[in-house]
């Protein structure tokens, strides 16, 4: 960590500290002119936490268009200026929610139309997926970025089922050789309805996206969108073939050589980026760069999964990295003091990873366009939101609350100042 990170992260503590000792008094707030509510949200979703689009809601339905008073120097604007403010900021989000109830009725017929709602075991949930993509890459003109974005968390959550829910062996290798083959797959052909099923849903969903991306990129992408989901199968086989054989990785270096590529990031985000807008050439992709951006977010992905998973996971027979790290350095998983030490270590180093994203992310130059840097960023946040208490798709009350309030529910709009004295 740097000094000057360590100079914010204290004023971050501090200030933390110092409202969760003023909630307990509103008229201390009041007298700042801050809204409790405000507060409140901010010391629950901390930054990295925070998704645009559902802040912007917030912020809209929370606005105050009177007057008011912060210390003594502060400008306020007249209402009639914060009434227009909140008009445009509406028209604008009401726009936008159109759009993506639109995207919305599309992946529900995408749905249809690969057959996935033919796999009982499939977890099709359109909207919490989209709500991920429209609450980062919100404008109206990243439809195409956000489809893909969505299509590919469905297919994703639906391989990943196949691995670790219902799927033979035959059916695993089956489906590894199909990907691996790619455009020659006819020679490998179906083992199961099931594999023909998922496969073609891949295949024919990639060539979709990687038609649309070469218009984008000016070049042939579709190389590189099938390379990303032959790495994430052939590393949900490794995981596999773990839990079947009973074997355990000797090693963290071991476990997340699987363990980074299995949470199935490559092929939801990488995709994504050729639909932003800058190009990317094939020196870019193939960089140091952008691998370690995809790398820190992959380890932040694969392990706030296991953290919150690792009770489910280890009773599957799952391998997961919290009993993991806790056989192998702090004397067994049958402790709870050990578990509590495994969870803190790997706690730390989503912390490390997360920071080091970002400061990808955010720094000056660079061969990654901005535009571009910004989507790893975008999934890291995500990932922190779903995973904040438990599993997103253990629990998804929350999320499916928050994705209302993005794409479904119309806004609440605050009454402008003085109408309801007319």
């Amino acid at each position: 960590m740097l000094p000057e990170e360590v100079i914010l992260e204290n004023i971050g503590s501090w200030s933390a500290k110092l409202l969760r000792q003023q909630m307990c008094s509103n008229k201390k707030l009041s007298r700042l002119s801050v809204d409790p509510a405000e507060v409140e949200y901010a010391l629950k979703f901390p930054s990295y936490a925070t998704l645009e689009r559902l802040e912007h809601k917030w912020s809209i339905e929370h606005f105050k268009t009177q007057r008011f008073q912060m210390l003594k120097s502060a400008y306020c604007s007249p209402p009639r200026a914060n009434e227009d403010i909140l008009s445009l900021a509406a028209d604008g989000f009401s726009s936008s929610q159109a759009v993506y109830q639109q995207e919305l009725e599309h992946l529900k017929s995408w749905v249809k139309e690969v057959r996935l709602d033919e796999l009982e075991f499939v977890k099709v949930m359109p909207l919490p997926v989209l709500f991920s993509a429209a609450a980062t890459m919100f404008p109206s003109e990243l439809s195409e970025a956000r489809v893909a974005w969505s299509k590919n968390s469905i297919l994703v959550t639906a391989v990943d089922d196949l691995f670790d829910v219902v799927g033979s062996r035959e059916e695993m290798e089956n489906f590894v050789a199909l990907i691996d083959k790619w455009e020659a797959h006819q020679e490998v052909g179906f083992c199961s309805e099931v594999v023909e099923i998922l496969f073609r849903a891949v295949y024919d969903t990639s060539n979709e996206i990687g038609a649309k991306a070469a218009e984008v990129q000016n070049r042939s992408v579709i190389n590189h969108i099938s390379e990303l989901w032959a790495h994430t199968a052939r590393a949900l086989m490794s995981e596999a073939e773990w839990r079947m054989s009973g074997n355990l990785p000797s090693s963290m270096e071991e476990y997340m050589v699987a363990g980074e590529p299995s949470i199935g990031l490559g092929p939801i985000v990488l995709p994504s980026l050729y639909l932003v807008g800058p190009e990317l050439p094939e020196d870019v992709v193939r960089g140091t760069e952008y691998g370690e951006m995809s790398r820190h977010m992959n380890i932040c992905g694969r392990l706030l999964n296991d953290l919150r998973t690792y009770a489910k996971e280890s009773g599957e027979g799952t391998i997961n990295s919290v009993p993991l790290v806790a056989d192998l350095r702090y004397g067994g998983r049958s402790g709870a003091s050990s578990i509590e030490a495994a969870k803190r270590e790997l706690s730390r180093t989503i912390e490390a990873s997360r920071r080091e994203l970002l400061r990808l992310v955010v720094r000056d130059g660079g061969a990654v366009p901005w535009p571009c840097r910004q989507l790893f960023w975008d999934m890291c946040k995500v990932l922190h939101l779903f995973y904040l208490e438990e599993d997103g798709y253990a629990s998804p009350k929350e999320m499916m609350h928050a994705a209302n309030a993005v794409i479904l529910q119309p806004l609440q709009v605050p009454q402008p100042f003085g109408a309801a004295d007319e």
